[in-house]
């Protein structure tokens, strides 16, 4: 190595919290997040480890969809990836660059989650085995039992999670995000906020068998509809581009059956005017296609077709059920589709990704609700399109490197970010994971991304780093205060399923004895 002067950053000897006491107020309003970055302001301690300077990440292997390079060099100075190439050179080029001893480690695109709902980790351990939507008659809805900031919380931890299983950039797909945005903000996340609306009065979606039995014609509002588009716009305004251009805002038409032409034609035209993707749920239930068809005539494809929605700029999520028709028309308009594998597998149906891929849509990936994995999400992807899929030859298709691109470039085309990010090239985004491959699962491996899809963890990801700046470091998060943040939730969790069990006692489907 030649000589330089070499800066390595070591970890804390002690977590802020053993200095500072944060109460509980100030954990719920900062959303634990914001209690953090509290922490460390009171205590002089920087909230990232590395504030813009140049990193090095010296002999390592660097990761893309269709080129692995092995003992490699990768120099990030401030957001941007600057070098790529051997070790001894880059490092002369940059004397004076921190170094990230990156033997035995593996640098991939970080993973962009295109449809979650952070706030329903409230649900985690129930909402995944009662069918969709939710066949349980529950007495309370444990979302009504959230008190004060609770629901920002909830909102934080599954932020937590992301960030712990190799999400860069996520998508928050709601309403109200206002009401989380800062504390989302805080977390080092490259964040869209896809603010959700709708204008039927009398359609409540997702559709179930039940409401579509006494379903009667969909009537629309337009004081909804303003209502909805204002806080589209309020969003867009306050947060679009801050954050160093961390945060997006996106508009999202809520469902296919809860939409009216005029909503549908308003979110495209709020896209297009601010060059922006949109979203939308679609084809998510058979009760859902039923009720577009009795309502309106066509499925609920057809029903975006005909009124300008479909297209490049659009990712819908799910498309679990589509037919030959309703692909044509999504393929012909390159419509990309989020593929939320882990949960629509739990809901015990998989979409026709095989065909929407063949018909011309591109693919992303997303968790949906209770999780928010996206590692989780490209096994389960895999493994369900394979069996999906009756080729002559099982087991071919679709590969890892599938499974990858899928869930970085495919996500970074769906997030109107192609250009900077979704892969690790010069002139990119340094948003990253560094993994582990010195791990019992991953030794011996032929191939990294393989190994690392079929057999890895969302332990072995020992950093990620979000716009050049490490949001994890050697394990440890650093812009938020995990334990209080878990410890948190854990107690309103106990608290809101023992008052919900309390009222009526869920009973677990097809169970012949409960306990």
């Amino acid at each position: 190595m030649p000589k330089s002067t070499i800066h390595r950053s070591s970890s804390p000897s002690q977590s802020p919290r053993s200095s500072v006491n944060v109460s509980r107020r100030q954990l719920l309003a900062g959303a634990g997040a914001g209690a953090a970055a509290l922490l460390l302001e009171q205590s002089g301690v920087q909230a990232q480890a590395t504030p813009s300077k140049t990193v090095v990440f010296a002999h390592t292997t660097v990761v893309n969809v269709d080129a692995v390079q092995d003992d490699v060099a990768l120099a990030v100075d401030g957001d941007k990836i600057v070098a790529i190439g051997p070790t001894d050179t880059i490092l002369k080029t940059y004397p004076n660059a921190e170094v990230y001893d990156g033997r035995g480690k593996a640098l991939l695109p970080g993973l962009i989650n295109c449809h979650a709902h952070l706030a329903a980790t409230l649900a985690r351990g129930f909402n995944e085995d009662f069918g969709f939507p939710n066949s349980a008659r529950l007495a309370i809805q444990p979302t009504s039992l959230l008190q004060r900031e609770e629901d920002t919380l909830m909102v934080t931890v599954g932020a937590l999670e992301a960030l712990r299983t190799g999400t860069t950039t996520i998508v928050e797909n709601s309403g109200g995000i206002s009401r989380s945005a800062a504390a989302l903000a805080r977390t080092g996340l490259r964040c869209v906020f896809a603010e959700s609306i709708r204008d039927s009065e009398n359609v409540a979606g997702p559709m179930s068998p039940e409401g579509l039995a006494r379903s009667e014609a969909p009537r629309f509002s337009p004081k909804l509809r303003d209502d909805g588009l204002q806080r589209i716009n309020d969003l867009f305004t306050t947060w679009h581009g801050a954050k160093q251009g961390r945060i997006s805002v996106f508009p999202a038409a809520a469902l296919a059956e809860t939409s009216s032409p005029e909503l549908l034609q308003a979110v495209r035209a709020f896209a297009e005017k601010h060059d922006l993707g949109y979203t939308i749920h679609l084809s998510q239930s058979r009760a859902e296609v039923d009720f577009m068809v009795r309502h309106h005539g066509v499925s609920p494809p057809a029903f975006l077709a005909r009124h300008g929605f479909l297209g490049p700029r659009l990712f819908a999520a799910h498309c679990r059920y589509v037919d030959e028709a309703d692909i044509a028309l999504l393929g012909r308009s390159g419509t990309i589709i989020s593929h939320q594998a882990a949960m629509a597998a739990n809901r015990g149906v998989i979409p026709p990704i095989a065909a929407l891929r063949a018909a011309g849509c591109p693919i992303a990936n997303g968790t949906d609700n209770n999780t928010n994995d996206l590692f989780e999400v490209m096994r389960v992807a895999l493994l369900t399109e394979r069996i999906s899929r009756h080729d002559a030859n099982p087991g071919l298709r679709p590969q890892p490197e599938d499974m990858l691109e899928d869930a970085t470039q495919g996500g970074a085309r769906a997030v109107h970010q192609g250009k900077l990010l979704g892969s690790l090239e010069v002139g990119k985004k340094a948003d990253l994971i560094v993994l582990d491959t010195q791990r019992a699962h991953l030794v011996p491996a032929g191939r990294i991304v393989s190994a690392w899809i079929h057999n890895g963890q969302p332990s072995d990801i020992e950093s990620t780093m979000v716009d050049g700046q490490f949001i994890v470091r050697n394990r440890k998060v650093l812009t938020m205060d995990e334990d209080s943040i878990i410890a948190e939730a854990d107690k309103v969790g106990r608290r809101i399923w023992r008052e919900v069990q309390a009222a009526v006692p869920v009973t677990v489907p097809g169970r012949s004895r409960q306990h």
